[in-house]
């Protein structure tokens, strides 16, 4: 990966504070995986952006590379992978996912 697409994909991911790589887009999600992290995410209202990654199939197989997950949707927040669909779902049902997403008030 040359710095530039690690510099576009770092860029990319942290655009929102909580950022999804996705196949589809959050209103129409193209495989069961994405939608169910999407439903995840909306099911507890928070705010993030997304990607589709079939709208780039260099991003798609960047984003693999630089998050060194094979597989998407990808899960980030504060720029930091927090995983997949498996995890996300984990952290849902344990109430992880809440804390994670809740922004640290800084005094």
């Amino acid at each position: 990966m040359t710095d530039d697409q690690k510099t576009l994909v770092e860029n990319m991911i942290n655009s929102d504070r909580v950022f999804l790589m996705l196949k589809g887009t959050p209103e129409m999600p193209r495989c069961g995986f994405s939608a169910r992290v999407v439903q995840i995410l909306n099911g507890i209202g928070a705010s993030y952006g997304s990607f589709n990654v079939f709208d780039d199939y260099n991003i798609m197989n960047m984003i693999k590379e630089y998050s060194n997950w094979p597989t998407t949707p990808q899960l980030y927040v504060d720029g930091k992978l927090v995983g997949g669909c498996d995890i996300v779902e984990e952290l849902a049902t344990s109430g992880e996912l809440e804390k994670i997403l809740t922004p640290v008030e800084k005094e």
